[in-house]
């Protein structure tokens, strides 16, 4: 195995900002601890080969709780914010994008079920690491306009049966449940396009997929640690239990049960959660080409010398800083309770 490069702070992740707290700083350098010491060795060896990562590293990342940093900590999670979310999986993604990603597997995802007992349940199970799920929402028509979802959702007895194809379903296989984006109705003149979605929780066993439900693993040029999957549907049976509502238990009286707020409200938590992991491997990117710059040598000096390649690594670290002060202000904006849906957007894409 190749050995680790060790990181460089080229772009300080300390960096003044009006966000900074002694309490972040600290969970920043746990985080940074975290992933120079256990993901790097990890990701050096299983990356290279599209190897998934262990169940070791999986259980590490639960026992530091960070699969229920935005889980209240009634239900034995951290309590913290979007912000914190994201601090960390800046620094999981630097050395795994994967394991940045996994994180958001948690934080809560596939508990909005009807029943409060049930939910409290899972709630304290997403917070544990032991109700770790997939997202199934694009369709080979249907990504970032989730209007034209095309998975029916068909109602027999007490249950609904799921008929569809599902494209980008990260961690499918190795989850507990997938959530499933389908339509029950079409909608009426004069509503939303997207009124009649409703997600479902496709309850599962790790390893292996429910009865109608069959997947093929697409081949990637990156994103390694975990398997994506396009999905099959034929006649998927979720009871009607397992209909997701758009309430997390926080929103008190006369909140919108729509099951379709619930994708909206995290969709805009995602943005921001992807452009913190871009900064991550951003960050790894500069801080690799530096060590480079060190050790290149020509006309009998380091290229690290030469003004023209100065100047290039001066205008990635700007471009990385710029990157993470934009994520920081709009996790703030969403731990205030604003949509923030232009500027989760515009972050996700910058």
């Amino acid at each position: 195995m190749t050995p680790a490069r060790p990181f460089r702070d080229v772009v300080p992740p300390e960096l003044l900002s009006p966000w900074r707290t002694p309490e972040r700083d600290a969970l920043q350098k746990t985080a940074r601890d975290f992933a120079r010491d256990l993901v790097l060795p990890i990701a050096d060896e299983l990356d290279p080969i599209k190897g998934e990562m262990p169940p070791a590293l999986i259980e590490a990342l639960a026992a530091q709780g960070w699969f229920g940093i935005t889980v209240s900590a009634d239900h034995g999670g951290l309590g913290l914010g979007v912000f914190e979310y994201c601090l960390v999986s800046e620094e999981l993604a630097r050395a795994w994008l994967s394991v940045g990603s996994i994180l958001a597997r948690g934080q809560g995802l596939g508990t909005q079920v009807l029943d409060a007992d049930r939910r409290a349940t899972l709630l304290a199970r997403s917070a544990a690491g032991s109700w770790i799920g997939s997202i199934a929402l694009s369709e080979p028509t249907a990504g970032s306009d989730l209007a034209g979802v095309q998975t029916r959702a068909v109602r027999d007895g007490d249950d609904w049966l799921l008929t569809g194809r599902k494209r980008w379903a990260g961690n499918a296989l190795a989850a507990d449940f997938v959530e499933v984006l389908a339509r029950v109705r079409e909608p009426e003149p004069g509503e939303s396009r997207s009124a009649g979605l409703e997600p479902f929780l496709v309850v599962k066993d790790r390893g292996v997929f429910p009865a109608g439900m069959t997947g093929t693993a697409i081949d990637k040029i990156g994103y390694h640690g975990f398997l994506t999957w396009d999905l099959q549907l034929d006649a998927v049976r979720v009871p009607d239990s397992d209909r997701l509502t758009g309430l997390y238990g926080d929103e008190g009286a006369g909140a919108d049960a729509g099951g379709f707020a619930s994708v909206q409200r995290g969709l805009n938590i995602a943005r921001v959660h992807t452009a913190a992991r871009a900064v991550g491997v951003a960050r790894a990117a500069v801080e690799d080409c530096t060590l480079y710059l060190q050790e290149r040598e020509q006309f009998g000096r380091p290229i690290s010398d030469f003004q023209a390649l100065r100047f290039a690594l001066a205008d990635m670290a700007a471009e990385v800083a710029q990157a993470r002060a934009f994520w920081q202000q709009v996790a703030h904006l969403l731990d205030e309770g604003l949509p923030a849906e232009q500027e989760s957007a515009a972050v996700k894409l910058l």
